[in-house]
């Protein structure tokens, strides 16, 4: 007899998930608001983690396909680096390469085919009623060349304009944009700390790399930014192409020995400047950027977490306020199991739908910024797997208390709550 009781008892009990997952939408589409206020941390999370990834991603990206485009044979010679006391010195932190010390490398260094001194400052440059502020950078023609900037209109300078300190220049698209509109800059002048110079050239095209625009440029002959323009004798640095890739490390060693030399410095000395081949560059912004990229995820995930506590604060309001709610069906024979199991379908269901949001604003976001800004963004797949992912495990985490504690309720006093 008691076994024929029992069954409809036991039937009665059993709650499928499909039922629990249909119980746990009505009871988010009841509360639209705040349960749209709930799924805004993880939103949020989830969009900022897909969106930063994007940025530090394009940023690589970006370097990698710079420095492809230099090639992989050209080297780097800047001052400083040396040490003062304990202290080493950034590059670049003195100006001590000067005519001599190129002159010394081309003559003196075999795997070395040419050398670009560069000499720049950034100026207010003015055309007319317009002015723009840009790096005004002085070097020779063979910059051309050597770090594959050729120009798309005009000519660059040639070595007698250098010699004879002319007063000449190669614009960059962004200089011309903002300076020249819709006319067309060569043979019209501009003018540099008060003095008119002609423009030859104008440089092709090569965009901007995130906060870098290496076509917010202007290129004059280096005697004439030395003598003219800047009032000094000493360059910024050095792009030196060397003869082969395989070439690279002896050209290293040999431009170092020449720079030792040309700087008296004596055995034991530590170099008064810095020789850098174009993986060295790769690696260290890569680095840079990997360690910016992740610092950026890690502090999108903290969103992630305070959405997380959202989730949980609300689902423990929920539970009080349907206490009652669940006195009547554990009266009705809901065991504590399927109790858990609604409360946390409803808690994975806000971080399920939050998660799908946050991915669609994140990968938003990034489109966005790489259409408005000309940022370089790269939506990685990984990023939208791993913070979908990790929303779900933030919804099923701060779900289990609030699932728990309902759970736990006595049927009676759940009956008897106002």
């Amino acid at each position: 007899m008691s076994s024929h009781s029992d069954q409809p008892q036991s039937a009665t009990q059993r709650i499928s998930i499909s039922e629990a997952v249909s119980v746990a939408f009505s009871s988010l589409g009841a509360n639209k608001l705040r349960t749209m206020l709930t799924m805004l941390g993880i939103i949020i999370g989830v969009a900022a983690v897909i969106s930063m990834v994007a940025l530090g991603m394009g940023a690589q990206e970006a370097v990698e396909n710079r420095i492809s485009s230099l090639g992989a044979n050209l080297l780097f010679l800047r001052p400083g680096a040396g040490r003062s006391g304990h202290v080493r010195m950034a590059a670049g932190s003195t100006e001590n390469i000067d005519a001599k010390d190129v002159a010394a490398i081309l003559r003196d260094c075999p795997s070395i085919l040419a050398a670009v001194p560069e000499a720049s400052r950034s100026f207010q440059v003015e055309f007319e009623n317009r002015n723009w502020n840009t790096r005004v950078t002085g070097t020779t023609p063979d910059y051309e060349w050597v770090r594959n900037r050729p120009v798309s209109r005009g000519s660059y300078f040639t070595a007698s304009d250098d010699i004879r300190r002319a007063r000449v220049c190669v614009l960059g698209p962004t200089v011309v944009e903002n300076l020249f509109g819709d006319l067309d800059p060569v043979g019209r002048s501009v003018k540099i700390r008060n003095l008119n110079f002609e423009v030859v050239g104008v440089l092709e095209e090569k965009g901007a790399e995130g906060w870098y625009n290496r076509d917010d440029v202007i290129l004059i002959p280096v005697q004439t930014a030395l003598y003219r323009v800047l009032g000094r004798d000493r360059y910024n640095s050095v792009s030196l192409r060397v003869a082969s890739e395989k070439l690279i490390d002896q050209a290293s060693l040999e431009i170092e020995e020449v720079m030792r030399r040309q700087h008296k410095l004596s055995e034991g000395q530590d170099n008064d400047f810095t020789v850098r081949s174009m993986s060295d560059v790769a690696s260290t912004l890569g680095e840079a950027s990997q360690t910016f990229t992740m610092l950026l995820a890690s502090i999108a995930l903290v969103s992630l977490l305070v959405g997380g506590i959202g989730i949980m604060n609300i689902m423990l309001v929920s539970v009080t306020e349907r206490t009652r709610e669940i006195g009547i069906r554990m009266a009705m024979g809901a065991r504590r199991r399927d109790i858990l199991v609604q409360f946390l379908i409803e808690s994975i269901a806000l971080a399920f739908i939050g998660g799908l949001m946050g991915v669609a604003v994140g990968v938003g976001m990034a489109v966005g910024l790489s259409s408005l800004y000309q940022w370089n963004t790269l939506v990685s797949p990984l990023a939208v797997v791993v913070s979908f992912t990790f929303s779900l495990a933030v919804g099923i985490f701060f779900g289990i208390l609030p699932a728990r504690k309902a759970s736990l309720l006595d049927p009676i006093d759940a009956l008897r709550y106002e």
